[in-house]
C-alpha cells in the first residue's frame, strides 16, 4: 500500500519519541520563547514571566518540560532576603535546526557555550 510507513524498531521508536518531544517543545510558542529568553543570561521564573508577559504557571510548566528534555539547566541558586531559594535557569542550547523529510525527522541542537 502506498503511503504506509514501515513499523519502527524499538530503538528507532525511542529516538523518534525523543526527537518528536523536542520538536513539539521547540515549536510551542511559550516554550520556545522561554528557552530563547535564557540563552545569554540565567534568569529565575519570575524574571522570565515578567519579560515575556506570560503567566508564572505557564513559565514554570515550560521550564519543567524543557528541563526534562535537558534543554535547560539550573545554573545556580540564589537566596532571597526572606531566605527562599530561587533557581536560575539557563538554556543549554543556542540554536536548533529541525528537518523533516519523508518518514524521518531530525533535530540538530547547538550547545550554548
Amino acid at each position: 500500500m502506498k503511503g504506509i510507513l514501515p513499523k519502527p524498531t524499538l530503538l528507532e521508536l525511542d529516538e523518534y519519541d525523543i526527537n518528536q518531544r523536542i520538536i513539539e517543545i521547540l515549536t510551542t510558542t511559550c516554550s520556545h520563547a522561554v528557552l530563547f529568553s535564557i540563552v545569554n543570561a540565567a534568569k529565575d521564573a519570575i524574571e522570565i514571566s515578567d519579560e515575556l508577559q506570560i503567566s508564572l504557571s505557564s513559565t514554570y510548566k515550560a521550564l519543567t518540560n524543557l528541563e526534562k528534555l535537558s534543554l535547560v539547566e539550573i545554573q545556580r541558586f540564589e537566596m532571597t532576603d526572606a531566605g527562599k531559594k530561587i533557581k536560575l535557569y539557563r538554556s543549554r542550547i543556542k540554536k536548533a535546526n529541525i528537518s523533516i523529510s519523508e518518514n524521518k525527522s531530525e533535530v540538530t541542537l547547538y550547545p550554548n557555550n
